[in-house]
């Protein structure tokens, strides 16, 4: 009877140790996914980075990033404590993973913080930044990310190409032009002389509306990211806790 308890208990423990070592080898390519989503984050458009008051975007991604490279070497860790068996590894095992889960919690939270208030950051920041740091000495990356802007949102202001007219650009390096060259549908130098709509884009919202929707797809990439690797940890730990439970039972 006791033998048949044994061999139940043993059959149990190489059942959870193979599904551990599946779930390790899994979570170690989620890492790295993990990793790619958050730098893909800062790097795709990384100019409009710049053109933000507020860090918490840069910063949501950053967590991102050093989440998955935790997971990465808790992957590896987590296969390395499910072959030797050592109940110590397991639980710096769970314990990573907990740590890996906060981080991803904190980060799901800055995102949707700074989503309720991107559309008001936007309102009360660009404008001022777009019109008055153009085109201005020492301002060369904040000219490069509203040029990139304008082009590839196809939109020109931060609510219209009215908003222009006003600010430190008009006055100083416009040169006649009404809007930058970045406006045109087909940029040639000196082609902001004409804000006709055939020959600028005019978009409803402005940049604004653009930038806002651009970023807004990212923080729900991050935050589906954050929360699904938060689910598969939940499972991971639960895991976890049974093999060190098991192997607890067969010490003794």
């Amino acid at each position: 009877m006791a033998d048949a308890e044994d061999k139940t208990n043993t059959c149990g423990t190489i059942c959870l140790k193979y599904l551990l070592f599946i779930f390790s080898l899994f979570f170690w390519l989620a890492g790295g996914a993990v990793m790619a989503v958050g730098i893909w984050t800062l790097v795709d458009k990384s100019d409009y980075i710049s053109l933000l008051s507020s860090s918490t975007y840069s910063a949501a991604a950053f967590i991102l990033i050093g989440a998955g490279t935790i997971v990465v070497l808790t992957g590896i860790l987590g296969c390395c404590a499910t072959i030797r068996e050592q109940r110590g590894l397991l639980i710096v095992f769970f314990v990573l993973l907990l740590l890996i889960f906060l981080l991803e919690i904190t980060a799901g939270i800055l995102a949707y913080v700074y989503y309720q208030e991107l559309n008001a950051e936007l309102r009360a920041d660009l404008k001022e930044r777009m019109v008055q740091n153009y085109q201005q000495p020492g301002q060369e990356h904040i000219t490069r990310a509203i040029d990139n802007l304008q082009q590839d949102m196809k939109c020109c202001g931060s609510n219209s190409s009215a908003d222009w007219r006003e600010g430190a650009w008009i006055h100083t390096f416009a040169n006649r032009r009404l809007v930058p060259d970045s406006c045109c549908k087909t940029p040639t130098e000196g082609c902001g002389v004409r804000d006709h709509p055939s020959n600028i884009y005019k978009v409803e919202g402005g940049c604004i509306s653009k930038l806002e929707e651009f970023i807004l797809q990212h923080l729900i990439i991050l935050g589906s990211v954050g929360l699904g690797i938060a689910f598969i940890q939940i499972v991971g730990m639960f895991f976890t806790c049974c093999l060190y439970q098991s192997l607890k039972e067969e010490i003794y």
